[in-house]
């Protein structure tokens, strides 16, 4: 049974879940800030040590078509610098309309909605999608 971190990627903000394999389901953690793209990398540090992950997995914003745009190469560099600072795997999930779901998510509790929660639910979606898919794979 793997433990992943899952990270939704953004120039402000960075949302983090958890998630294990065994059940296929994660939980939002917290949103890290970023400066212009630049992760608080002392928080996601002090983050890989609590859950000890085995892998992560980083949402890949694409455009509607499928295509690439500026964000999706940050989201890559920042993906292969959690790998490299880390070393762990790190796996890369489409996260179209990940933040949509995770504000509809948010709405049906009722709740004044922030961006940080988005962003952190965001992860927690785009995690649960790369464990189904995995899962599928099987």
């Amino acid at each position: 049974m793997r433990t992943l971190l899952g990270f939704d990627y953004g120039l402000k903000r960075i949302g983090v879940a958890v998630g294990q394999e065994l059940t296929g389901t994660a939980s939002a953690l917290l949103t890290v800030r970023a400066n212009d793209g630049k992760p608080d990398w002392d928080t996601i540090s002090k983050l890989i040590g609590q859950w000890q992950p085995d892998e992560v997995v980083v949402g890949l914003p694409l455009n509607m078509d499928g295509s690439f745009h500026e964000l999706s190469y940050r989201a890559q560099r920042f993906g292969n610098q959690l790998r490299g600072r880390y070393n762990l795997p790190a796996h890369f999930m489409d996260e179209r309309l990940s933040s949509l779901d995770a504000e509809r998510e948010l709405n049906g509790k009722s709740r004044k909605v922030k961006a940080a929660d988005i962003d952190k639910v965001a992860a927690k979606i785009i995690l649960e999608s790369w464990l189904m898919a995995q899962q599928a794979r099987k």
